[in-house]
């Protein structure tokens, strides 16, 4: 822990202003880290004083993502705030047998 009593008042504005440009960095941080967690086109939904709402995001921001929703409408949105919703006729996961397959084959070739 620092003791900052020892601290005059330029030292203490400095460290304040370390301080803010730090939480902003990770602020910022983790605010990319939660967009890019949907993809443009994704299925989304949010929660406002109006209930649960469905939509289309359509659009990165900065600190937020733009969203269609089912009614027409468009918000902004803090991407933290969203939840994926996967749609019924979205295919199936693709299954990795191609790589399981070739694995038995190079086992069958160094038996030989």
């Amino acid at each position: 822990m620092i003791d900052i009593d020892q601290f005059s008042i330029e030292e203490l504005y400095g460290l304040n202003e370390r301080i803010v440009e730090r939480i902003k960095f990770l602020e910022h941080a983790q605010a990319h880290v939660s967009m890019m967690a949907f993809n443009i086109g994704a299925r989304v939904s949010f929660e406002t004083s109006e209930g649960r709402q469905f939509g289309r995001l359509i659009k990165r921001n900065r600190k937020t993502v733009n969203v269609d929703t089912d009614d027409g409408r468009h918000w902004r949105i803090p991407p933290h705030l969203l939840t994926a919703v996967k749609e019924i006729n979205d295919p199936p996961p693709a299954k990795k047998t191609r790589t399981v397959q070739n694995k038995k084959r190079r086992k069958k070739k160094k038996r030989r």
